[in-house]
């Protein structure tokens, strides 16, 4: 009877502990019970919506709908839809400005939230209730049935972020708002566009022509980003490209009809060397420096110090710096209506500042005794210009060496320990460490990944914990993914890279902390494989690689192997030969012989192979003890 009962409540009940596998949502709501019965989408079934605040995500609805059902669906406004999104009379102080409540019965569904971006979530809760033949872009047929349930949601965090970089390689407008609709589809809220950098200067400022004339272009390199060969005297700028106000306005609007703000970056003090190209009197030196191709123009030591080859630091000390950055925020913010504008700060290499008689002369007035401090001096008066124009100052980790005031927002990258730190003091943080949330690193093994310096793969995205021990919540503004594009140069690489880690990350973001369970969020994002291949959206199948490291026991090599996935069997080879489900299969460490040994891998699953081949020559596994 006990076990009858349980099986009950596993059929009846999908919350943030019982989820059920045919509710398939990401990121999981808060509460979720599923009901007998389904809704079934028809041809001429109409959305209402009750006010007009709602016409925007009803029209967009409508249109999702009728693409790929080839129905004519309309939006009108009024409360007679088979699909009802009704903004409250009474706001439901529970659900905030994002969250919303979902009803589905055999006779439609009602979704209902304080505002419109909780219509907007509810929407997507729709969408992904129907089938994967939603995501087609012609007319398909398949049956068009939402499953009944009753379905509570909001958001965990305010501030739930993807970052892209198009400096290192600058993608379309088209492509911008194509990933901006993508990420908005996971209730990601906040997109960090990094516009410029040393590789190229993206965004038009009119009372400074040059940043784009010369800056958004370099000259043309293939090969690996950091090995590339140096510019040639007079050689042609193909390479780049750069936003409009126009275009920018129009990508605004895009996110703001998708609830997602745009946070643009101007990095500064460093990482300016394609500001310094257009304007070289603006450095310490006034030396003529290019757009960098992805030339090695540092030397790294490995502790996080660095040497720089070339120069790509504005001058702190040089009041033109300072004019010439209030005409690039002027613009900036006149584009920009969210309160944050991000200025970088990460990574400023100070050797010429320590050589230039100004920066000197400005430390002595200042009565400042080490160059790192002058820093912050710069990010102060950086800020104080931003606040004339009505915005807050956003940084990454380093705007803190130096000092800077506790109105500015810190992003933390270098770890968690560094954001934490950040809350004690008393900032507001957004928490980003490198370990958890870089989407740029390698996510499978990196004999088969491109190469990139470092690795991540989704399972620790999906671990990571946004408020550290002993910290106030209350200090912690959210978290986002970060896309470099270093080793991403084109759009259909950029979703392999998002994804699926900025799946797992939404969940982060989005859910209950007590709600996160590794094993049934696989699950889950194997249907959103399904979905992202009828919406041609690319993504890493990594997953279901095998991990393979080696350890050393008495005097042996062993070898070690598990996969992120629970379920899939490891087949593996010594012998030179092509391992498949009748060779060895692994279930506890091996011990390796000696010699020249090649290991072969391959993950399967119910019988059928599953992952890709993983093939290590002895000095490959020496490398992994």
């Amino acid at each position: 009877m006990k076990n009858l009962l349980l099986i009950v409540l596993l059929l009846l009940v999908f919350t943030a502990k019982a989820q059920n596998n045919s509710i398939n949502l990401i990121p999981i709501p808060v509460e979720v019970v599923k009901q007998s019965g389904s809704f079934l989408l028809k041809n001429g079934q109409n959305i209402s919506f009750n006010k007009a605040e709602a016409r925007t995500v009803a029209e967009m609805l409508a249109q999702k709908l009728s693409t790929p059902t080839g129905f004519l669906i309309k939006a009108q406004e009024g409360k007679s839809g088979a699909i009802q999104l009704n903004l409250s009379e009474v706001a439901n102080e529970k659900l905030g400005k994002e969250g919303y409540t979902f009803s589905s019965t055999s006779s439609g569904v009602v979704i209902t939230a304080n505002q419109p971006a909780g219509l907007f979530y509810g929407m997507q809760t729709l969408l992904q209730l129907l089938p994967k033949e939603i995501e087609s872009k012609a007319v398909t047929k398949a049956n068009w049935s939402i499953v009944a349930a009753k379905i509570t949601d909001y958001p965990r965090f305010g501030w739930r972020g993807v970052m892209l970089d198009v400096s290192r390689h600058f993608f379309t407008k088209e492509e911008v708002k194509k990933y901006i609709d993508q990420i908005a589809r996971l209730k990601y809220n906040t997109f960090h566009w990094h516009l410029t950098d040393d590789n190229g200067w993206r965004i038009e400022i009119k009372s400074l022509p040059k940043l784009t004339q010369v800056g958004a272009w370099r000259v043309e390199r293939a090969g690996h980003f950091g090995e590339r060969a140096e510019p040639k005297p007079n050689e042609s700028t193909p390479y780049g490209g750069f936003y409009t106000h126009e275009d920018i306005k129009e990508i605004v609007k895009f996110a703001q009809d998708r609830n997602v703000t745009i946070v643009p970056e101007i990095d500064v003090p460093g990482h300016s060397m394609a500001a310094l190209a257009a304007y070289p009197e603006l450095s310490c030196t006034k030396e003529k420096v290019y757009v960098n191709p992805g030339t090695q123009f540092a030397d790294w030591f490995g502790n996080g110090t660095f040497k720089m080859k070339v120069e790509n630091t504005l001058n702190p000390s040089d009041e033109k710096v300072y004019e010439f950055l209030d005409k690039v925020f002027t613009e900036v913010a006149m584009l920009f209506p969210n309160p944050y504008i991000h200025v970088g700060g990460d990574e400023c290499y100070k050797g010429y500042w320590a050589a230039d008689a100004g920066c000197q002369a400005l430390m002595k007035k200042m009565n400042i005794r080490h160059v790192e401090d002058l820093q912050g001096y710069f990010m102060n008066r950086v800020e104080g210009i931003l606040k004339a124009k009505g915005k807050k100052l956003l940084g990454w980790d380093e705007i803190l060496e130096g000092g800077v005031s506790t109105t500015a927002t810190v992003m933390n990258w270098r770890g968690i320990k560094i954001g934490a730190e950040a809350a004690h003091l008393g900032y507001q943080v957004v928490t980003t460490p490198s370990a958890f949330t870089y989407i740029d690193y390698i996510q499978g093994d990196p004999t088969i990944e491109p190469p990139i310096y470092s690795s991540l793969r989704t399972k620790k995205s999906y671990s990571f914990e946004p408020v550290p021990d002993g910290i106030d919540a209350k200090h912690i503004l959210g978290g986002q993914a970060n896309l470099w594009s270093e080793q991403t140069p084109t759009f259909r690489h950029v979703e392999y890279m998002t994804y699926p880690r900025a799946w797992a990350l939404s969940e982060v973001y989005w859910s209950p902390k007590e709600a996160k369970n590794w094993n049934n969020f696989t699950t889950r994002m194997e249907t959103h494989f399904d979905r992202a291949d009828v919406a041609e959206i690319n993504y890493s199948r990594a997953t279901y690689d095998a991990i393979i490291k080696t350890t050393n026991k008495d005097g042996k090599m062993m070898l070690e192997m598990e996969t992120e996935i629970a379920g899939i069997d490891i087949f593996y080879t010594i012998d030179d030969t092509m391992p498949d489900k009748f060779s060895a299969k692994y279930t506890s460490p091996v011990a390796l012989p000696d010699g020249g040994i090649t290991l072969r891998v391959i993950t399967y699953r119910n019988g059928k192979p599953i992952g890709h081949l993983i093939t290590l020559k002895r000095a490959d596994l020496e490398r992994r003890r």
